[in-house]
Formats: C-alpha cells, structure tokens, sequence
C-alpha cells in the first residue's frame, strides 16, 4: 500500500507543482506567454488519453508490471525535465511524462481494491488512496513554491527521480505477481486507437479553448471529430468479441453514476485551486510559499477525514450516505469563495470556505471510489480503475478550462464597464466560484436521486463473511 501510494503522490504532484514554478520556467527558457500553458497541457493531453488504455493493459498483461513500467517511464522523463535547457526539450520530455503518469495512475486503484477483499479493510485503504489522490494537489503547490524560490524550478522534477527509483524497486519486491488474462483475449487494437485518439483529441480541445474560444471553429471542429472517435469507439466495443472496455461495467447504475458525479465533483472542486491560487496571488499579495501555505488546510482537512474518519463512516453507513453531506459541504464552500471581496482578508473570507471544501474532499472522495469499484469483477478491475481516473483527468480539464475562460470574460466585462482592475479580478474569481458551486449541486442532485449504497456496505462488519483462500493471503 506504502508503495502504491508513492508511486501515485508522485504523479499527482506532478499535476499542481509546476504551476507556481511557471514564471520562472517562462523567464529561463524563453517561453512567450501563448506557449507558457503548454508546459501544463502537454502532460495532460496523453494523461488524460491513455489512463483507459493503461487500465485494460493492467488487466491483460498484469498491473504489477504496468505499474513498474509506469514509474520507470515517469521518473526517466523526469530527469530529462529537470535537466532540460529549451523550451522545445521540456515540451518532449513533459510529453513522455504523462505518458508514464497515465501508465502508472491508470491500474493504482485496481491494485489497492485487490489487496484489500474484505469491505472493512478495503475502505480504509481507498481512504488512504484518496487522500493521495485529493491532497497531492495542494500539496504540490507548496512543495513547487518552497523549491523553486529556495533552490530553482529544476528540482520540481529532479524531487522525483529518487522516490520515483525507490518506488519500482521496492515495488519489484513486495507486490504480488499477476499473470493478467493475456494480450490474446483483449487486444482490440482498433478500440485502443479509437479512444485513445478520441481522449487525447478531446482533452486538447478543452485545454485550447482558453486560446480558442468556446465557439470557434477550432473548438467546434476538434470537439466534433473527438466525439466522433469516441462514438465510433462506443460501437466497436459493442460488437467486438474481446472489447478494450467491456460495456457491462457500465450496466450498474453505481457505477455509471459515480462517474458521472466523479467528472462533474471534480469539474467545480479542482478548479477552485487554480482559482482560489490567482485569487490569493493578485488580489492578496501573497508569494508562491505564502500561497502553497493558505491552501494547506484542505489538504488537512482531506486527510483528517480520508484517513480516519470516513472509512469507519462508510463501513457503517454506505458510501451514498457519506457522498451526500460530502458534495453539500463542497457546494457550500464554493458558494462562500463566490462572495470573497476585493479588500479582502484570507482569514475572514478564504480559510471559512477552505474547511468545509476540504471536509467535504474528504468524505465524497473515498465514497465514490468505493461505488465506482463496487461491481468491478478482478478481470475488470484495471479499466474500472482506468476508467475512474480518466473521468477525473477529464472533468478537472474541462472543469478548469471552462472556470477560467468564465472568469476571465466576466472581468473584462466588468472593466469595460468602468470597475478597477482588482475589483474585476475578483468579480470574475466570483462569478465563477459560483459556477463552480452549481456544477457540484448538480452531481449532489444526481447522487440524491441515481446512486444506491452496495448492501455489503451498510452490513455490519462482524455479519460479514471471511474472505478466504487466495485472496486471503
């Protein structure tokens, strides 16, 4: 478990830990403010492209060795980012590492599910894999600010080539080998291109349309041809005799449904990051250390619930239970954010609606990995595992691309109209902190009237039965 949860807190870092290095990756390689973006996009575009690919791979050939595979890509990728002198070597080598981070996240979660059969214990070890998941975000935002201005930007990459190291070794060591289904039972070629072409195109479109435009005819084009290739994707697995997705995960209503709730959650959760650091940064002042600092509370908050308390609620209540205070508590906080004023102070307006934001993480999270993998049989588990992770690297691109393009237009509206230009950075933080709250109420409406907690769930753990054999071990 120690070793699955290095492996993937490296690659969530990754996600958040260049963005407060961006000024001084900009000023050293010579990026013009259009192409800056890119060093963040072009991990996520193969990111958010191959997780389904790598998860079914997992169940085929074995997660272990994708696993170690994954890691050896990242942590190699790496190091040719941090020793990088150019603008179009950093692109390649952030390319290669998403690749490795997809690789490496996509079959994570199966793992944690397989070791742990019996619900007690499975619980708390999806709490723990969620507080990985969740608080490495904002924990990549002090660890970027402490070495950038304590050291340089090189060393938020060069931090992971020992751990990443460690991670495979000792992952050779101590996770169990699996021999997988073998590659002669679901192959599917043409699938894997379909989708992994329609992910990639689709998360590349969402990432440009702060270029772009929601309404262009770049937006309109490339959207259309991603659907296309995901719609032909959709039937191809519906006839094919080994389909990379078997259809049948999705005929349980937990699990279309956590899905679903997981993009749009994450979509309004994820977002406020991005927006809540500008906020803190250009309205409050505060530098890249101060600013990683002020959002730490959530990333507490997570893991006081994650950790603790809401695997003991989820084995005596269900996860639908424990979901549905937990998107309330996020959409509360986010409608506090949409009130925060220009003058503002972080402990008046920003800590009240960082705590229930992260009480909240800390309950949904856990909850709806349990429901996504609840009717997950072991053969499936890998691209159940893919498929939970590819909605949140899809909802956080859509969710981030389509808040900030909301906040920006809302505040040139509003110095067009004659206000300042701190009181229009934060009418448009407002404006879409308030967005953002009505996309989570949405998912709190979809869990309220779609999801049903698993009936092993809600039993008491001394009624359950012992897990024997195999798996026991």
């Amino acid at each position: 478990m120690a070793v699955l949860c290095a492996g993937q807190l490296m690659v969530i870092l990754d996600g958040t830990i260049v963005n407060v290095a961006l000024p001084a990756v900009q000023q050293d390689l010579g990026f013009s403010s259009s192409s800056l973006a890119w060093v963040v996009n072009i991990y996520l575009v193969p990111f958010g492209g191959l997780l389904l690919l790598s998860g079914r791979l997992g169940d085929l050939i074995g997660r272990k060795r994708v696993f170690i595979t994954g890691l050896s890509i990242f942590t190699t990728a790496s190091l040719l980012c941090g020793v990088s002198q150019g603008s179009a070597m950093l692109l390649a080598s952030r390319f290669v590492q998403g690749v490795g981070g997809a690789v490496t996240s996509a079959v994570t979660l199966g793992m944690v599910v397989a070791l742990f059969p019996q619900p007690k214990e499975r619980a708390k070890a999806i709490g723990v894999y969620s507080f990985v998941q969740s608080a490495g975000g904002s924990l990549g935002l002090l660890a970027g600010g402490v070495l950038t201005q304590s050291i340089s930007w090189h060393w938020i990459f060069f931090v992971n080539v020992p751990i990443g190291l460690v991670a495979a070794l000792l992952a050779g060591r101590v996770l169990a080998s699996e021999r997988g289904v073998g590659l002669g039972k679901g192959v599917d070629a043409a699938g894997a291109i379909l989708v992994t072409s329609a992910l990639m195109l689709g998360v590349y479109t969402i990432v440009e349309t702060t270029s772009h435009g929601w309404a262009s005819a770049h937006t309109l084009g490339f959207g259309a041809a991603a659907l296309a290739l995901l719609l032909a994707f959709v039937t191809r697995q519906a006839k094919a005799g080994h389909p990379l997705l078997p259809l049948r995960v999705f005929r349980s209503r937990n699990v279309s449904g956590a899905m679903v709730i997981q993009a749009l959650m994450v979509a309004g959760m994820f977002s406020f990051q991005f927006l809540c650091v500008l906020y803190l940064q250009k309205v409050l002042g505060f530098d890249e250390v101060h600013t990683g600092l002020g959002i730490f509370p959530v990333s507490v908050a997570i893991g006081a619930l994650s950790l603790g308390f809401s695997p003991r609620l989820i084995s005596r209540f269900g996860p639908r239970a424990v979901l549905l205070p937990g998107l309330l508590l996020i959409t509360a906080g986010l409608a506090v954010l949409g009130r925060v004023p220009a003058g503002g102070s972080y402990l008046v307006d920003v800590l009240p609606a960082l705590l229930p934001l992260g009480v909240g993480f800390g309950l949904a999270m856990p909850s709806l990995a349990t429901l996504a993998m609840s009717a997950a049989t072991p053969r499936d588990s890998g691209v159940a595992s893919g498929m939970f992770n590819t909605m949140q690297q899809v909802g956080s691109a859509f969710g981030l691309a389509a808040l900030s393009t909301l906040a920006a237009s809302h505040t040139n509206a509003l110095l067009d109209d004659g206000a300042d230009a701190t009181s229009a950075l934060t009418g448009g933080y407002q404006f879409a902190f308030r967005i953002g709250s009505c996309i989570v109420g949405a998912a709190l409406l979809l869990a309220a009237t779609l999801l049903r907690s698993p009936a092993t769930a809600r039993r008491p753990a001394a009624e359950t039965k012992p897990v024997t054999g195999n798996a026991t071990r």
